[in-house]
């Protein structure tokens, strides 16, 4: 039986051709889309011989005829046939090895063993007849191995993969002096008892990633699938009308579902699962870095996640399929995994993989496509309470004369919630915004212009500077020293919301106005407290604009009205940073006055885009700030933050009526990604941090559960007292 090259996209199987035509020797291909392959991928891990049937539901489905479903079907089996082969091999000739090697093993014993009967050496069997002995028992495990499969395969109803060799485990002393084999993801019931579990605040390497080995095959569709999904974003990011259009309610530009798929048939299954949610917008705007900065950053996993701490919580690259052209990335293909958080402990995180492909498409022109892909065991490993699917994202950068970039963002979802959205997020989840291209793009123009201050020189001098009573302005090292260390800060901070071993926070108590939800986790980064730390987090909503109350927070007059800890002092601002065009965007050193600590300082960073705003803060010794100040290396100064997130409550702000109240705005909201965006009300997450213990199997205690109680639930009344806010939603 012949088959055509259709699997992977390359080739349908269409092979009719006209006797007249002058080519009818060569065979036409038909490319398919990623989303085809997806879709048949998915029906073959199912049903690798699908009936009539099935093959016209999908031919119907995909836009394809059957005899290319027919042909896709038997190139996949052949393919997949030929891998079982390949890995039968490669388990037999190791085991093959195993055994040789034992035999070697024994054979070196026996020579230093003596006969008890005459004294002399033990008389060893000829080689050859060793080695056909091994042969026989290969075959007989082979055969033994193949009728194991054959009747396994019967009961699941496609082949199984060869069971792979069992690897080593390495444990290490830290690992076990943190019951790292406690079970992973495992969060004992809510109690006074709460047992820390394994993982560090910040590092992603401690999650329990499986191993996987990624075929030539599935290599080649992979990339197969990257281009595919790279021609259909490029025409998502450059058409308008009649694909996208203008929100009625905010402006925001979002996708037309209908007309979308009318272009792109079978990519919208909503139309056959009620239950699938879609979220579709697109941003664009100017920012503040050259493009092949831009793109070295998305390709790096690492600077991707400094760039986006408020979204990204975790992200690794699993596999570098390809590195690109010599000396730029494009064509660089990765296979990624990533967790997308919202500030707050009553949103699930996105937990996914995707392929990211980057491709230069003309000079100083760069595009990168994200895409969902489907794994082995993927919906094991997430224990979300939405499955997510990330349809073709990405972005589109084009440099401009001026050293800037001019960053066109699409994000696309395709969400199914398995437990309802809790309600306060509601609005917010189902408008787009939470996850939208806006607050990638407003983000990412926000932290930009952070780097670009920190790059930035000072014209101050470079004498050593120190914290008194008067503000100061630190020198160019200083204030770069201070930026590093307030970034750190901040990256605990949205850490902490969501710890890297993937617990999720708990409910401690509750009332109708909030709840109380903690972890426990081990700090164990260069520079943190090496401690039991307990986070703990309530969200609350406010009919206040946004801005509104993120000008009440930052503004060091009325810090005493709300923040418990400084017990109704007030605060004096001693040094202050600009981290961008917003006054808002800002490191601040506050002093409390009339405070019996007189050497304990607050380092303070408020932050805002038109996404949100956060104002993060730490008590830091007096010392510790002079050697940033100074210039100093700050990496090794301990921080545990606490702070507040502030983020639109998704409302139009023309359903409010007019309800609000308290704070005034001080100051103008704009700045980079422009105001924030209209809205009724604002979302207000409360988070602190405080050290349990130093022993490395500490627990909840009652007197834990009730500081931090106590500590929410204070700041939470004196915060809706100060805005003279008694409405709850």
């Amino acid at each position: 039986m012949e088959f055509s090259s259709g699997y992977g996209g390359g080739g349908s199987g269409d092979d009719h051709h006209d006797a007249s035509d002058p080519r009818r020797g060569k065979k036409r291909y038909h490319r398919h889309t990623a989303h085809q392959i997806q879709r048949l991928e998915a029906v073959f891990k199912e049903c690798p011989h699908p009936d009539e049937k099935i093959r016209l539901q999908l031919s119907r489905e995909l836009n394809l005829n059957p005899r290319q479903i027919k042909f896709w079907f038997q190139n996949r089996r052949t393919q997949m046939k030929a891998q079982f082969e390949r890995a039968d091999n490669c388990a037999l000739r190791a085991e093959n090895d195993k055994i040789r090697c034992e035999n070697i093993a024994i054979r070196e014993a026996l020579k230093n063993v003596i006969c008890p009967s005459c004294g002399g050496p033990p008389v060893t069997e000829d080689s050859y007849f060793d080695e056909q002995k091994l042969r026989i028992e290969n075959v007989q495990l082979k055969e033994e191995l193949d009728r194991v499969s054959s009747i396994a395969a019967k009961y699941i109803g496609r082949p199984i993969s060869q069971l792979q060799p069992v690897q080593p485990i390495h444990v290490s002393s830290l690992d076990l002096s943190m019951a790292s084999f406690s079970g992973h993801g495992m969060l004992p019931e809510p109690s006074l008892n709460l047992h820390l579990l394994p993982g560090s605040s910040t590092n992603i390497s401690n999650l329990p990633f499986p191993t996987m080995s990624i075929s030539d095959m599935d290599k080649s569709l992979m990339a197969d699938v990257a281009g595919n999904a790279m021609d259909e974003l490029i025409r998502l990011l450059q058409t308008n009308e009649p694909l996208w259009m203008k929100s009625t309610n905010d402006g925001r530009e979002i996708l037309n579902l209908e007309n979308y798929e009318r272009i792109f048939p079978g990519h919208n299954n909503q139309l056959k699962n009620p239950n699938i949610r879609i979220e579709a917008s697109r941003d664009s705007g100017v920012v503040i870095m050259n493009g092949l900065t831009l793109v070295d950053m998305f390709m790096d996993v690492n600077k991707w996640m400094v760039l986006f701490p408020t979204i990204v919580s975790r992200a690794r690259t699993v596999e570098v399929l390809s590195s690109g052209m010599i000396g730029i990335p494009s064509g660089a293909l990765q296979l990624m995994y990533e967790e997308l958080q919202v500030l707050s402990p009553l949103v699930p995180t996105r937990q996914f993989y995707f392929l990211r492909f980057c491709q230069q498409i003309k000079q100083g022109s760069w595009a990168i496509v994200d895409i969902s892909y489907d794994l082995p065991h993927q919906e094991n490993q997430f224990a979300s309470s939405c499955k997510t699917h990330r349809l073709l994202s990405g972005c589109l950068i084009q440099d401009m004369p001026n050293g800037y970039s001019k960053v066109t963002w699409v994000e696309h979802w395709e969400i199914e919630d398995k437990v309802p959205i809790h309600g306060l997020y509601m609005d917010l989840i189902h408008s787009g915004l939470a996850f939208g291209a806006e607050k990638w793009l407003s983000s990412l123009q926000r932290i930009c212009e952070r780097y670009a201050c920190l790059m930035g020189t000072s014209n101050s001098t470079h004498e050593q500077v120190g914290v008194a009573t008067l503000k100061v302005i630190p020198s160019s090292e200083g204030k770069r020293s201070m930026m590093k260390l307030a970034q750190r800060m901040v990256n605990n901070f949205c850490a902490s919301l969501n710890p890297s071993n993937g617990q999720q926070l708990r409910t401690l108590s509750g009332s109708n106005d909030f709840e109380v939800r903690a972890t426990l986790h081990k700090s164990t980064d260069p520079g943190q407290p090496n401690a039991i730390v307990l986070s703990a987090a309530s969200t609350i909503w406010l009919p206040i604009p946004p801005e509104n109350v993120f000008n009440f927070f930052r503004d060091e007059r009325t810090r005493p009205q709300w923040d418990v800890l400084s017990n109704q002092n007030p605060v004096q601002e001693v040094a202050h940073i600009a981290n961008g065009s917003h006054p808002g965007n800002c490191i601040s050193v506050l002093r409390a006055l009339n405070s019996s600590q007189s050497n304990m300082l607050i380092l303070q960073e408020s932050c805002i885009d038109s996404s949100g705003s956060l104002v993060v803060y730490c008590p830091v010794d007096l010392h510790q700030i002079n050697i940033a100040m100074n210039g100093e290396d700050p990496s090794y100064i301990p921080l545990l933050p606490s702070g507040l997130t502030i983020s639109p409550d998704g409302r139009p702000d023309q359903e409010r009526g007019g309800v609000g109240g308290g704070a005034s705005t001080s100051s103008n909201a704009g700045g980079v990604g422009g105001q924030l965006s209209s809205s009724a009300g604002s979302l207000i997450t409360v988070v602190f941090q405080i050290l349990v213990s130093n022993l490395p199997y500490a627990k909840m205690s009652t007197e834990s559960v009730t500081t931090i109680n106590n500590l929410i639930s204070n700041t939470v009344h004196q915060i809706k007292a100060a805005l003279n806010c008694t409405t709850s939603r």
